[in-house]
């Protein structure tokens, strides 16, 4: 441990967010205006919100249930996503850009958001009827209902196209039964977008309600990982959906994936907010800290960990402009997406990795954000698609053969 001479004043300076960004290679002169209004709004929000009580929920296990009218409030709910329908309007590169400040803040924040517009909202959007549309996508952008998505089962995580959730015709319903895990927001959500086979074998999305008989979402408890996020389970005995909260517009599994592959943009950009963060700080620390009659960012060792760091963050940033402009073009590709998300990952988990040396003993301590970076990322490269299976996407996508099967 390191020695407890560690300064008030350096303790005192830790816990106050002065984070104000690091672009390397002048990206700022790629985004639009609105991309910088939006990223300095919920920078801001961030400071202000999330910051100063982050720590301490981490801390407890408990989710800031509150922070999703404020989520709503500053737009980051849908933010790709028509007005009309609850989102915010605005292009791809704005909702990348979002999640990026929203995980700088903290990997479960930024999941809260994100599960909401692209796995909820999205689906609903993209493959529901105009009365589900009408129905749902306001109250979801606004926060009034918080939703989740159902996809991951017990014994099909990698593989969900194995999944047995199914659901059985009876009159103007459907009978759904099965389980979900891994379910981010499930205790708390007011409506499940859940996948399941039917009697054809089918993959089909229903709208399952909070409330409907049969119906539940016990929480995960022990998490070491996204302790400030609320996971669960979704189990479904006997559950009557009907038909009218079926999405009528996918059978396949081309809806789940492409619910993903939205997802997991926003995550490829939302992890450079955390490595940002853990980069900041360690910058920050190495200035302040002294050793041996000088700072530790005199050092030769600890200026290859922040230039290594920097170098990094910024290859991550120029991959995500280029794949927000694609994605703004309709061009981005699955496998482009893949690269992105376990490239990202990998790289954040590393610099906070590295970032933690730096703090030294101080790094294990919530004096500091680094720990808790550290331990959300291992979560994050694993949801979404783990890091081995985005590789072999890659691999798939390059030479044209399937390794899953």
């Amino acid at each position: 441990m390191e020695s407890t001479t560690t300064s008030k004043m350096q303790k005192k300076s830790a816990r106050e967010d002065r984070y104000q960004g690091h672009d390397y290679y002048q990206l700022d002169e790629l985004l639009q205006e609105d991309h910088l209004l939006a990223r300095d709004a919920v920078r801001t929000w961030v400071k202000q919100e999330v910051s100063p009580i982050i720590e301490d929920y981490a801390n407890r296990a408990e989710c800031p249930y509150h922070l999703f009218k404020g989520l709503a409030e500053i737009g980051a709910f849908g933010p790709s996503l028509p007005v009309e329908y609850g989102g915010g309007g605005m292009d791809e590169i704005a909702y990348g850009v979002i999640m990026q400040e929203l995980e700088r803040g903290d990997s479960g924040i930024r999941s809260m958001a994100s599960v909401q517009g692209s796995l909820v909202m999205y689906p609903i959007y993209k493959f529901g009827s105009e009365e589900q549309r009408k129905k749902y996508l306001p109250k979801l952008g606004s926060g009034e209902f918080i939703g989740c998505f159902g996809l991951t089962e017990p014994d099909h995580g990698s593989n969900p196209a194995g999944m047995v959730t199914n659901i059985k015709d009876d009159g103007d319903a459907y009978i759904l039964n099965g389980a979900k895990m891994w379910i981010t927001n499930s205790p708390v959500a007011d409506l499940a977008v859940v996948w399941a086979r039917d009697e054809e074998g089918k993959i089909r999305g229903l709208i399952v309600e909070k409330g409907m008989p049969g119906f539940t979402a016990p929480e995960i408890h022990g998490k070491w990982s996204l302790r400030a996020s609320i996971t669960g389970e979704l189990v479904f005995e006997d559950v009557r959906v009907p038909k009218a909260n079926v999405l009528p517009n996918v059978n396949s599994m081309r809806g789940p994936l492409s619910c993903l592959s939205k997802a997991r943009y926003g995550i490829a950009w939302g992890v450079i907010g955390a490595a940002l963060d853990c980069y900041d700080s360690a910058l920050r620390y190495s200035l302040e800290r002294e050793q041996f009659g000088r700072p530790i960012a005199g050092f030769q060792l600890t200026q290859k960990k922040l230039a290594e760091m920097i170098t990094e963050i910024t290859k991550a940033q120029l991959l995500t402009w280029r794949l927000g402009t694609l994605a703004n073009q309709g061009k981005a590709t699955p496998g482009q997406i893949s690269m992105a998300k376990r490239n990202n990952v990998n790289m954040a988990l590393e610099i906070a990795r590295e970032a933690r040396q730096i703090h030294g003993g101080m790094g294990i301590t919530n004096e500091y954000p680094v720990m808790r970076h550290m331990m959300n990322l291992e979560t994050v490269l694993t949801y979404e698609g783990t890091h081995d299976i985005h590789l072999l996407i890659t691999g798939m996508d390059v030479t044209g053969i399937n390794a899953f099967s």
